[in-house]
């Protein structure tokens, strides 16, 4: 950490925005040498306290989740090349796995395990298909349905395709309508009940399959919220990772994340857009009305 580039600010009254800008510099360049709170500090000057309310009122985030966002990025990035969880936690500047397994967790809710698998060995066939919600991307292995998903128009196939590719990067895909036929007929059709039982196959973290699991126990009509999923599954104080991994559920509908709302009520965001929330909703409603 020899060059200009790290040197200290000068005594000249830098500015707010030149000290915090110093700082994401010093961080980005050097993030595999994890630096603390203090040194970071002393590269702008200030104390600990007032550089930690600095950082934070301008980038929105504390110095220690802005390094962990970037550490995260370069384990994401060597995981993928298939580098070792071992390898990784030494190369973006962590003590072992161990360390590298809790980034991953707090931030992620997955294990970097989990992460480089990316659905290795998996054929997923998948075939698009007309839905009572518009057009819905249907997903499955032979072992049962893995993903379901829906897109406004012929226009977003290429999109909706990509987005939940990107959960199981390293499977196999082959587009079969279908095969992925009886699956749609079995979720939508009989005015909304499955005409035969339907087999499905999810694929996520632990975490990611508690709460999953907690929200098919949601019954139509009803809703609930991420803190309430976060207690039901024993992670109490959980509700913002219990939100991500409600973002990540890959059998929309079938596992229903439209029944999870925000604090207060609120719909929040849903994946496939807010106003499919409300549809589905309201579909729900009225026919539990009839």
């Amino acid at each position: 950490m020899s060059n200009d580039r790290n040197a200290p600010l000068s005594s000249e009254a830098p500015s707010d925005y030149e000290r915090v800008s110093a700082a994401v510099r010093f961080v980005t360049e050097n993030a595999d040498d994890q630096p603390s709170l203090e040194d970071l500090a002393r590269h702008v000057g200030l104390s600990p306290f007032h550089f930690q309310r600095l950082f934070k009122r301008w980038a929105g985030v504390s110095p220690k989740v802005f390094l962990q966002a970037l550490t995260l990025d370069r384990a994401r990035a060597m995981l993928r090349d298939q580098a070792s969880v071992l390898e990784t936690a030494h190369s973006v500047g962590l003590s072992g796995g161990g360390r590298l397994h809790d980034l991953f967790m707090t931030q992620e809710a997955m294990t970097p395990g989990d992460y480089a698998r990316g659905g290795a060995g998996l054929e997923i066939a998948y075939g698009f298909h007309a839905s009572p919600f518009g057009e819905a991307l249907v997903m499955q292995t032979r072992h049962g349905l893995v993903g379901l998903a829906f897109c406004d128009n012929a226009d977003a196939r290429a999109q909706t395709f990509e987005d939940m590719r990107r959960r199981w990067p390293r499977a196999t895909y082959v587009e079969d309508p279908a095969a992925t036929r009886r699956s749609v007929q079995s979720i939508f059709g009989g005015a909304g009940q499955a005409d035969e039982p339907l087999d499905i196959m999810l694929i996520g973290t632990d975490f990611e399959l508690r709460v999953w699991r907690q929200l098919m126990q949601v019954p139509m009509g009803e809703v609930t919220s991420y803190g309430r999923i976060a207690e039901a599954i024993g992670r109490p104080g959980a509700a913002r990772a219990v939100g991500r991994a409600v973002g990540r559920n890959p059998l929309s509908f079938v596992v229903p994340c439209h029944r999870a709302l925000g604090a207060g009520g609120s719909l929040t965001g849903y994946h496939w857009g807010l106003v499919r929330k409300r549809v589905l909703l309201g579909w729900e409603a009225a026919r539990l009305a009839r």
